[in-house]
């Protein structure tokens, strides 16, 4: 069955649990799909993932494009959520609302997401009136890492706590079907999970949230530049991965690769004429 907005919030109202994943590519989009994912983010993430950037700001919107497109064609059931990359939105609402609908018109997406609470409150809104689902971000915004001056836990604070459910509310009443709650102390999330109609989706914010969203190659032992705390590895595909291709270049170079039921035949008689 095709996951959308909708979904989401039924699935909150019957206390069903949102499962969401990153992915950056067809292949990899059609097995989560096969699994029965609910929904696939593209994230920004892919700076860090795919490009081998150290954050996420240098991402541009022709790669979003590009990666969610690819992901689109192979989501056939799962709701597609790609990111509005570093100044594509918070520049001005008029550059928010022609940058989502490229995500959508050129990436293929189902809805788009954007970090920031009441700050962004405007293009939220413009973004929803043209038609535009939108995700919010709330807590540690990886856009905005500079400015907490590192990747720090967020909301731990009372003012800080008041101030993400305070945002929590304000992107609900702009028009969010959903808000990404990262980094955040559970209880935190639980009330904020509690007060809002619309979907929570955690990432390093407890159990409590109605959903839970992880970068793909965290999950399987791909990536191991860092590893977040809230990670759990549900695979080391990365360490099957290396033992593969050392296997084929020791193959290769062995001999052993390819193999005679990997090759092609062709007639003897006629190869001797070739001679």
């Amino acid at each position: 069955m095709k996951n959308t907005v909708v979904t989401f919030r039924q699935m909150k109202e019957k206390g069903e649990k949102i499962s969401m994943l990153t992915a950056y590519d067809y292949s990899t989009a059609k097995l989560m799909d096969e699994a029965g994912v609910n929904s696939i983010l593209v994230g920004d993430s892919l700076g860090n993932v795919i490009l081998g950037y150290e954050d996420t700001i240098s991402v541009t919107m022709e790669d979003m494009i590009h990666h969610g497109a690819a992901v689109a064609r192979g989501a056939k059931n799962a709701l597609v959520i790609i990111d509005m990359p570093f100044m594509s939105y918070q520049t001005s609402v008029y550059d928010a609302v022609v940058n989502a609908g490229r995500l959508m018109k050129e990436g293929r997406a189902g809805a788009v997401k954007l970090e920031g609470g009441a700050e962004v409150v405007p293009q939220i809104r413009a973004i929803t009136a043209a038609g535009i689902p939108v995700c919010a971000h709330l807590g540690l915004t990886p856009q905005s890492i500079n400015a907490f001056g590192g990747f720090k836990v967020q909301g731990k604070t009372e003012a800080a706590a008041k101030k993400l459910l305070a945002d929590a509310e304000a992107v609900q009443e702009a028009g969010a079907f959903a808000v990404v709650l990262e980094g955040i102390p559970r209880k935190l999330a639980d009330l904020i999970t509690e007060k809002l109609v619309i979907p929570t989706i955690g990432i390093g914010a407890g159990n409590g949230c109605d959903g839970q969203v992880l970068v793909y190659q965290d999950m399987l032992g791909m990536f191991s530049d860092f590893t977040p705390k809230f990670v759990k590895c549900y695979a080391k595909l990365g360490e099957v991965m290396k033992d593969a291709f050392a296997r084929y270049r020791e193959e290769i170079q062995s001999g052993a690769f390819p193999a005679e039921e990997h090759e092609y035949k062709m007639d003897d008689d006629i190869i001797e004429k070739l001679y």
